[in-house]
């Protein structure tokens, strides 16, 4: 086992103490949008001295996650990992802490990841330009799981539902998607209207935009047939005037997530975060394509590709328990599975097993635990963070507080 340091992300969006209350810390002076437990080639963990209580040795701390796999894929990794996605950790593991709006995105397939990368590498295009898209060749399905309230907007509402919202609002373009929806209430009227929103030929005005903003905020002092889709309005208004954005979050499904709730956003599903703390795990990838709601490198026309304009609820994963402790929630892809334990044995007399296997990032929420292997052990504290490596085998924890493990199925 070997402890791991976070790559934080400054984004503008971000907390200035979310994050940093977790880790016991005072707020940052920027803010702390994410930080990475990965081996992501945009930002690898690294890691830290940490002392062994069995045989009373420091571990080494030199380089970082990223270059130990390429060292030792088969140990590090599995045999399994490494056969299925090569020598490369396939999830890669987050806090997030969104203070303010995230931009109105989407997440590509693996097939169009991989063709627009090379794409983008032979136009000679540097990985980390502002106006790249793809940074990498890998699909990003994800799963946010909440630890403090956690509200988002995820997928598209069934189109009857969303032209009720758009009715008598009295404004041009809200007009013009109402009419669209009620004539077509399918997948193929909603493309029309989100499409017609964002591409640069039709998207409305920003007078237009704001007079939206307005009727939504007129709509709430006199009785909203839904509060809390106007609010919404409001608020992404006054976070970003005259985006197109602000209208669209009029399609899409609102999400609370409560603490130890769990979202999942497959790969083509529309969707913005707005505000909270949550533990994020996803596909190894930094692929983001953004359409509006941020001053970052937008990209329409590759955005409305990638989307998935099918109507359905939020998808929200239900958790299995295993040996009481933990609760398993499996996504619906190859790529990542994370399973939450809490522990209330401060006494530390029993141990319990944690489900699946290595490779796995172990990430302490709350309280104090012991992490146990056959031939190592480590106490982790509120923030603190380890790698486990396959050849490592089963591990087992006790103690008395909550941990996250990344792992994968």
């Amino acid at each position: 086992m070997q402890r791991l340091s976070g790559v934080p992300r400054d984004y503008a969006w971000g907390s200035h103490d979310a994050i940093p209350a977790l880790m016991g810390a005072a707020p940052s002076q920027q803010p702390l949008a994410e930080l990475w437990f990965g081996a992501h080639p945009g930002g690898a963990a690294r890691f830290v001295p940490s002392f062994n209580a069995r045989e009373g040795a420091d571990h080494a701390s030199d380089g970082d996650l990223r270059a130990l796999i390429e060292r030792e894929p088969v140990g590090v990794l599995g045999e399994d990992v490494v056969n299925r996605f090569g020598a490369q950790l396939p999830y890669l593991l987050k806090l997030i802490a969104p203070a303010r709006p995230l931009s109105l995105q989407v997440h590509p397939h693996l097939e169009r990841a991989r063709e627009r990368f090379r794409a983008e590498e032979a136009a000679g295009i540097p990985v980390d330009a502002p106006e790249r898209n793809y940074r990498d060749e890998n699909h990003k399905p994800e799963l946010v799981f909440a630890v403090t309230t956690f509200e988002a907007m995820c997928g598209f509402r069934a189109p009857r539902r969303a032209a009720e919202l758009l009715s008598g609002l009295g404004v041009d373009v809200t007009d013009r998607l109402h009419a669209v929806l009620r004539a077509d209430p399918s997948a193929a009227g909603m493309r029309t209207a989100f499409r017609g929103l964002l591409e640069p030929s039709t998207r409305p005005e920003r007078a237009e935009v704001d007079a939206v903003m307005a009727a939504c905020a007129a709509r709430l002092r006199s009785g909203s047939p839904s509060p809390r889709a106007d609010r919404t309005v409001v608020m992404l208004g006054r976070e970003h005037p005259g985006d197109p954005g602000v209208v669209a979050s009029l399609l899409l499904n609102p999400v609370t997530l409560h603490p130890g709730e769990a979202l999942f956003v497959p790969a083509g599903g529309v969707h913005a975060y707005l505000s909270g703390l949550g533990v994020e795990i996803m596909a190894s990838s930094d692929n983001v394509l953004r359409a509006g709601l941020t001053a970052k490198h937008i990209d329409v026309a590759e955005m409305l590709k990638c989307v998935d304009y099918v109507a359905a609820p939020p998808i929200r994963l239900a958790p299995e328990v295993f040996h009481g402790a933990t609760r398993v929630f499996y996504a619906p892809v190859d790529d990542f599975e994370l399973s939450v334990t809490e522990l209330e044995d401060a006494g530390r007399a029993s141990q319990h097993p944690l489900p699946g296997r290595g490779p796995r990032v172990i990430l302490c929420l709350a309280g104090e635990v012991e992490v146990a292997t056959a031939t190592d052990t480590a106490t982790l504290t509120r923030g603190e963070a380890i790698f486990v490596r396959a050849d490592e085998g089963g591990v087992s924890v006790r103690g008395s507080g909550t941990l996250v493990q990344a792992d994968v199925p």
